[in-house]
């Protein structure tokens, strides 16, 4: 049998990221109206006014309200700074952009594809949730949805991760 791995663990290094928090009514509405901050702050809205460079992937850091049924309404979205922008990063022109370092971090992941919703996100935490058993090794209020490409194409990459306890 040659199937696809369900899952795998990851470490990321600590990074500087600009993030965006909105709580909008719906998922897609924080994640939309977030990404185009970030875009206007990648394009040009910045301290050197010049296009930074796209980085893969854009984060959704989410959390679960406490009956775990649905979404808190506040998402934080955050794009990691290119290489030559770690050291000193541009300062967003935006107030809602901020920049922030972000610790190291280590994280089961596992890719879905298709369209992020609140219903989509919430069926793939189950699903692993179902995969995984139960462990107390993972933090279970506080969830990342990672994506790797372009809102508008159908069937595009994501990946849920479960960040793993310190």
């Amino acid at each position: 049998q040659c199937e696809e791995a369900a899952y795998e663990e990851r470490r990321y290094p600590a990074g500087k990221w600009a993030c965006v928090t909105k709580g909008e009514p719906m998922y897609e509405q924080s994640i939309s109206m977030s990404f185009m901050k970030l875009m206007r702050y990648i394009c040009k809205e910045n301290s050197v006014g010049c296009y930074l460079g796209m980085t893969v992937p854009v984060l959704n850091e989410i959390h679960l309200t406490k009956e775990g049924t649905e979404l808190e309404r506040e998402v934080v979205t955050a794009y990691y700074l290119p290489g030559e922008f770690q050291q000193n990063p541009p300062v967003p022109t935006d107030p809602e952009v901020r920049i922030t370092e972000r610790a190291p971090l280590r994280v089961i992941t596992r890719v879905f594809y298709g369209m992020t919703t609140e219903e989509t996100i919430l069926r793939e935490i189950s699903l692993f949730w179902e995969l995984l058993g139960s462990t107390d090794t993972v933090l279970r209020e506080t969830y990342i949805v990672a994506v790797y490409e372009n809102p508008s194409i159908p069937q595009r990459r994501n990946e849920i991760w479960f960040i793993c306890r310190a």
